[in-house]
């Protein structure tokens, strides 16, 4: 009960605090889900660290999301939208209560949303993956690069259409000492289970 009522106080909060913005506001699971513009991002932001009725004060997470091809069960708005989305995670040490801040790339082909390391510094580095990964650039990030493949990666390997074995594969050559990289010498096949049927398998007759 005490959970459903603390929940129902943040929705109320939140609708009451953002109601200029009109975001999407989901109860789910026990969990509440905010979806902004991405024009409304920095300032809804902003505002959830700041606001005494509010104060998440502490960012736990930030990822990428491609929501391409999210199969039949996904509501319209993910299928027939953009494409990229941002998801954080928020915790509020005051108040108790934790919400999941989402927000869409207005362009597929180059998707920039705002920077949030200025409200949380801790955004840094989950920021450069999101942009490693998915390729989400982040405006006013003072230092977006890579942080988990290499300076020569070509791609980024989170999103949809990325093909399994990579674009390039890196190997020692002994001749040259040094790393160079070729393209992917992996020939893709499809692999059929070998099935083994004994007459007494299992005692059975």
């Amino acid at each position: 009960m005490a959970l459903t009522v603390s929940l129902a106080r943040l929705e109320d909060t939140l609708r009451k605090v953002f109601a200029a913005q009109s975001p999407v506001i989901t109860v789910s699971l026990g969990e509440v889900t905010m979806t902004v513009a991405a024009k409304d991002y920095l300032s809804v932001a902003q505002s959830l660290r700041e606001h005494a009725e509010l104060s998440f004060e502490q960012l736990i997470d930030l990822c990428g999301v491609d929501y391409s091809d999210y199969k039949n069960n996904a509501p319209s708005a993910f299928t027939d939208g953009p494409r990229y989305a941002v998801t954080s995670h928020l915790l509020s040490l005051t108040h108790n209560w934790r919400l999941r801040l989402r927000v869409f790339a207005e362009n597929d082909d180059m998707p920039l949303l705002a920077s949030l390391t200025d409200i949380w510094s801790c955004a840094n580095w989950y920021e450069r993956e999101a942009f490693d990964l998915f390729g989400i650039l982040f405006e006013g990030h003072l230092d977006l690069r890579r942080i988990l493949t290499d300076y020569g990666f070509i791609g980024h390997p989170f999103r949809k259409d990325f093909p399994t074995s990579g674009h390039v594969e890196m190997r020692y050559d002994a001749e040259q000492k040094r790393v160079i990289y070729q393209p992917v010498t992996i020939e893709p096949r499809e692999i059929t289970p070998r099935i083994v049927r004994e007459d007494n398998y299992g005692g059975l007759h």
